[in-house]
């Protein structure tokens, strides 16, 4: 299916949930809390997704993919170590959302090359993973990210005082 392997389905499948999840969870309590449902189902389906990806090389050997995955896997460890301990004081709760908002943003790099060089399956929308046009879109994911994560860390900011 889509030219991907048995392990690259389930990676696949994993990332779908994870980041619907990930949106649900940002949309509904403006972060993505580790203590709840949501952003526990957030967070392990994100680990399992960085974890397979580390296992495809449908694109030759170790590459950007492979680098997102191991920035997601260290953003999740640092969000959790700011959320489970008093590592980083009176900013644990902001290094948590910068962690665990990081990884929505690492999620969506891949994503969207596999889903542009892939789609339609008899005329993909980009026909390699470097084109310019991709890189474009990576701009605004990345500017998107930062509007999204000021109107985070301003809404912590004041929840955080009452």
């Amino acid at each position: 299916m889509f030219g991907l392997t048995a392990l690259g389905i389930v990676h696949t499948a994993v990332s779908l949930v994870a980041v619907v999840a990930g949106a649900w969870a940002i949309v509904r309590d403006r972060e993505i809390v580790p203590a709840n449902r949501l952003g526990k189902l957030y967070l392990v389906t994100t680990a399992i997704t960085a974890a397979t990806a580390l296992g495809i090389y449908q694109h030759g050997g170790f590459g950007t993919p492979h680098k997102l995955a191991i920035l997601t896997l260290a953003a999740i460890a640092i969000g959790t170590l700011a959320a489970t301990t008093a590592l980083f004081g009176g900013a644990s709760r902001y290094v948590q959302a910068i962690g665990y908002t990081s990884t929505f943003l690492f999620h969506m790099i891949p994503a969207s090359v596999e889903i542009l060089t892939r789609l339609p399956p008899d005329a993909p929308m980009v026909t390699a993973a470097n084109a310019s046009v991709l890189n474009s879109l990576f701009s605004v994911f990345f500017v998107l990210f930062l509007i999204g994560l000021g109107f985070q860390l301003r809404w912590l900011q004041t929840s955080l005082r009452r």
